[in-house]
This record gives structure tokens, sequence and C-alpha cells, in this order.
């Protein structure tokens, strides 16, 4: 990998956490606690990640179980959960909130399809973003005459291959989503 490359590396390897994060976040058939874990819950007087309160389980393919610490908070956490509308009913009871994940519809699943395809698209926006940075460096140390004509275009030619990997691996991730939503 060249310099250039390397320098960024760790933008292109951000970027790609965060789409993996955005896409754990859309709802398949499965329950899955990485749809939950982020939601922010008002306790205290304070908003706080579901994750730092609660225990959050998969006692069924489709069901949640989230166990606060302290039991006071359970009605927060079901309040958090209903404002985000997704399409979920939730049962509270003494000691947790269990989240039920009904059977999606051909409606919903095509919805969640096409949340796959937004964030693949500012996934890849986000990969070019930063590519143009990249070749922003060469050209700049081109006309500075720090590399040779040859090294730019060498230079431009790894970085093309780079993003290219970039953009494979986001598709086959996202495919991987799309088949995950449509099986049933």
């Amino acid at each position: 990998m060249n310099e250039f490359l390397k320098k960024y590396e760790e933008e292109f390897d951000k970027a790609m956490e965060f789409f993996k994060g955005e896409l754990s976040k859309i709802r398949t058939g499965r329950a899955n606690p990485s749809l939950v874990e982020d939601i922010l819950v008002e306790v205290y007087g304070a908003p706080t990640p579901m994750k730092q309160l609660a225990t959050i389980t998969v006692p069924e393919a489709r069901s949640l179980m989230i166990e606060p610490w302290d039991k006071n908070v359970l009605k927060d956490i079901e309040t958090a959960i209903s404002k985000l509308e997704l399409g979920v009913s939730t049962s509270v009871d003494s000691q947790c909130v269990r989240v039920i994940f009904p059977q999606m519809t051909e409606e919903a699943r095509e919805k969640f399809t096409k949340m796959i395809s937004e964030q693949l698209e500012r996934a890849k926006v986000a990969a070019r973003q930063i590519r143009d940075k990249v070749k922003e460096e060469v050209e700049n140390a081109f006309k500075t005459s720090d590399i040779t004509e040859d090294d730019r275009y060498k230079y431009r030619d790894d970085l093309d291959k780079h993003i290219d990997e970039i953009n494979k691996d986001l598709e086959e991730r996202a495919e991987k989503k799309r088949k995950e939503i449509m099986t049933i």
C-alpha cells in the first residue's frame, strides 16, 4: 500500500465500520440486540444508550429481553422503544422489557431493502470523499515535485483499485443483508 493510502487507511476503515454498524441496525426477520442497544433512553435527566442501562438478550428468534440493572428505568426503556416506531410490541413486567418482533410483511421487507440501498450510497459517497482527498494529495505532491509522473499514475491506479475493492465489499455486505431480509 502506498504512503498516500496508508495515511487515509483509518478514514477508510471508519467509513466501513460505520456502514457495518448501520446495516446491523436494520431489522431482518430475527431479533438482534444491535437494533436497540444504541437507542437513547431519557434517564436521570440525560439521554443514555440502552446498552449502558441493561442487559439485552435474545431468548427467541423474534424477541428481545431487556433487563435493566436499575428496575426503576423499565418504563423509560419502554417509552424510548415505542417512540422509535420499529413496528414492535413491548411488554413490561417487574424485571424486564420484552420486545416482540412481528413477522415481517412484504411491504416492510421492501422498506428495509430501500434503507440498505440508502446506507450503501452514503457509504460510497464517504469513500469517494476520502478518495478525492487522497487524489488531491497525490496531485499536490506531483506539483511540488515530491513524486515523479510515473509515481503519480501508479498512486492513482493504486487508489482506484483500493476504491474498487471497498465498493465491492460494500456491495457484498449490502447484498448479504438484503438476502437476510428477504428470507422468510
